[in-house]
């Protein structure tokens, strides 16, 4: 049994719930009815466990006897449960040359293929050095013939964008259905 004035988070327990009727729900989830605070905090009392007021907005509000340590638990042990299954997307970055090898850019195409079965976003990074930068359409052509290459897992984010001496383009994978 907790402390007789224990608030915390979004409960209020035992002696904090300072409404005169509440909406009782006993341990084993059945409802006893509308009674007033003090018999349900003396019910609780007798079977060793807390009141928690499940809900605070109905009128009265819905009050459960139950274990708060073992209900807190439970919601943190939900919580993590749902954290662990998130799937958090990461940015990898890929970096090409306008004067890439064909060799090269299968080896980047494979890593890239790579990363979008693990379900990453791929920000190409197109670096034109010298000279190069007066070429932009090479780069583009590349960047055009990396988008074929990919379409069947990938699609462009948007459209490319040169950024000083470089153009960059994003490929996020196809939403599975």
């Amino acid at each position: 049994m907790q402390g007789d004035s224990f608030t915390e988070g979004k409960y209020r327990v035992n002696k904090a719930i300072i409404v005169p009727q509440v909406r009782l729900i006993d341990q084993d989830g059945k409802a006893v009815g509308i009674i007033s605070t003090k018999e349900a905090m003396i019910k609780a009392r007798e079977v060793g466990l807390d009141l928690v007021e499940i809900s605070a907005q109905s009128v009265p509000p819905v009050c459960k006897i139950v274990d708060y340590g073992k209900l807190k638990y439970e919601q943190q042990k939900k919580k993590s449960e749902a954290k662990r299954k998130q799937k958090i997307v990461e940015t990898k970055e890929v970096k090409l040359t306008p004067s890439i090898g064909d060799h090269d850019y299968q080896v980047k195409l494979s890593s890239i293929r790579r990363f979008i079965g693990d379900g990453n976003r791929i920000k190409v990074t197109l670096r034109f050095r010298g000279r190069e930068i007066s070429h932009k359409e090479i780069g583009e052509k590349l960047l055009d013939r990396l988008t074929e290459d990919m379409k069947e897992i990938a699609k462009r984010d948007g459209a490319q964008q040169l950024e000083g001496r470089q153009m960059v383009m994003i490929l996020v994978p196809h939403v599975s259905k």
